[in-house]
């Protein structure tokens, strides 16, 4: 099936139904043309309430380390965001639960097909590491250290959460090394 098939699928699902809070609206973007895929976790309480894919803090630093624009951040043909879960989880005892995983089993295969395109995968979370990579370190953090281990086509990061302030003070090489990476193989990815 078309990749516009698969994801009017997505946007009409109400498989979590009674199990996740309402609004069941999922939230992800992608175009058959996108270069870069941006594989999270779930969207938040606010994206859910907006349906914007990172409509939030986490979204101003994720563009940032990507440096790219809201233009080119929500161009579906530029660039794809497939969270693992497409709708708000709830919370727990310590922030989001975690993606229901009947999302990815059920949408993640056929999805990921239909973006034949894809340059550059930035998977974030752990999560996203399970499905995406192949090999996954013992812990985010080395997992996110060791990212050249991952070749040319994915680089692991930790998620954009102001929640993560603490991690991104602790790791001082992340800015220093890797986000200059990432945004020189973003502009070659997204380069025509």
């Amino acid at each position: 099936m078309k990749l516009n098939v698969h994801l009017s699928s997505v946007r009409n699902c109400r498989l979590c139904a009674g199990t996740i809070p309402d609004p069941i609206r999922p939230v992800l973007q992608a175009g058959a043309n996108a270069r870069v895929l941006v594989a999270g976790q779930a969207p938040g309480r606010k994206v859910q309430a907006s349906g914007i894919p990172f409509d939030d803090a986490s979204g101003d630093r994720l563009r940032e380390w990507m440096g790219v624009n809201p233009e080119t951040f929500y161009d579906p043909e530029r660039i794809a965001i497939l969270p693992m879960a497409f709708c708000y989880p709830g919370t727990g005892k310590s922030g989001d639960l975690p993606p229901p995983p009947i999302c990815a089993t059920t949408w993640r295969k056929n999805l990921l097909e239909g973006l034949k395109n894809i340059r550059l995968t930035l998977v974030i979370g752990q999560y996203a590491m399970g499905w995406h990579l192949d090999t996954p370190h013992r812990t985010l953090t080395e997992t996110v250290r060791h990212w050249r281990d991952f070749g040319e086509a994915e680089i692991p990061l930790p998620h954009p959460s102001p929640r993560n302030n603490i991690w991104l003070s602790k790791n001082p090489w992340f800015a220093a090394e890797l986000l200059p990476v990432l945004r020189r193989k973003i502009a070659g990815a997204l380069r025509d």
